[in-house]
């Protein structure tokens, strides 16, 4: 019985991540999707109190949702659970910009 040798890969080539793709990376539309919406500039232009009232909304709805998502992702509910994850990370964007 012959042993056949091992085959010879070529490695991964590792690229160098260059200074473009890291200021990227650090843009805040890039980080937070929601400052790219035309009407994000209205809601930051609404008064101090209003701002504090909707993000105090936001805030709420994020934590809920948060829990809402463990709660499903326990009971093996994985759709329901990604759905209100997703619900939690938009209610945190859209609550930092009213910040």
């Amino acid at each position: 019985m012959r042993i056949q040798p091992p085959t010879t890969r070529t490695p991964h080539t590792l690229v160098p991540i260059g200074s473009r793709d890291r200021s990227r990376s650090s843009r805040a539309d890039v980080r937070n999707p929601i400052l790219s919406l035309p009407s994000i500039a209205r809601l930051q232009g609404l008064s101090n109190a209003t701002r504090a009232d909707l993000c105090a909304v936001l805030l709420d709805l994020r934590q809920d949702a948060q829990g809402r998502a463990d709660d499903c992702w326990r009971r093996h509910k994985a759709p329901m659970a990604a759905y209100w994850k997703a619900v939690a990370v938009y209610a945190g964007h859209l609550s930092r910009v009213l910040r």
